[in-house]
């Protein structure tokens, strides 16, 4: 483990825990409310982003080998996130915590194993799209999409 490894898992943990005192708070009726920018329910895009980490920290893994995620594109993308939505229309605000809590973990662990040199290591993680370092990994999708879609969630439900 480097020091660059356990600053970016504790950037994580920080955001991971704000998104669960975001996910205790919200009501019944918050859970239910359509997003502006996914137009999915607050539930549906809370229960994206958290069976969302352990997938996101495989491909960490992959791009920290100095691999490439094998033929992902945008399109896949996109039918992965709308099918998701509509599979978990009716998840639970309970089922969405743990799932949450569990991925997050093991996606810190994973950042936290990192070293340094496996941070500067990179790979394309969509087609079509430039090639990622494990750190932009890190930063631009696990952080980030939190940073995302919770900043979404509070909007939409005011807080």
């Amino acid at each position: 483990m480097g020091v660059k490894a356990e600053t970016l898992a504790k950037q994580f943990e920080a955001k991971a825990a704000e998104a669960t005192r975001v996910l205790e708070s919200l009501t019944d009726a918050d859970w239910t409310k359509v997003t502006e920018a996914e137009k999915w329910s607050v539930g549906v895009t809370a229960h994206h982003v958290a069976i969302t980490h352990e997938t996101v920290a495989n491909i960490i893994t992959t791009v920290a080998a100095g691999q490439s995620v094998p033929n992902f594109t945008f399109d896949m993308l996109h039918a992965t996130n709308a099918k998701h939505a509509q599979d978990y229309a009716n998840c639970t605000r309970a089922e969405t915590l743990e799932l949450h809590t569990k991925g997050a973990a093991t996606a810190a662990a994973v950042v936290r194993a990192l070293s340094d040199d496996q941070l500067g290591k990179s790979g394309t993680v969509i087609t079509g799209a430039p090639a990622m370092t494990a750190e932009q990994v890190i930063t631009d999708v696990l952080i980030h999409h939190i940073d995302d879609h919770f900043g979404s969630i509070r909007r939409t439900v005011g807080r």
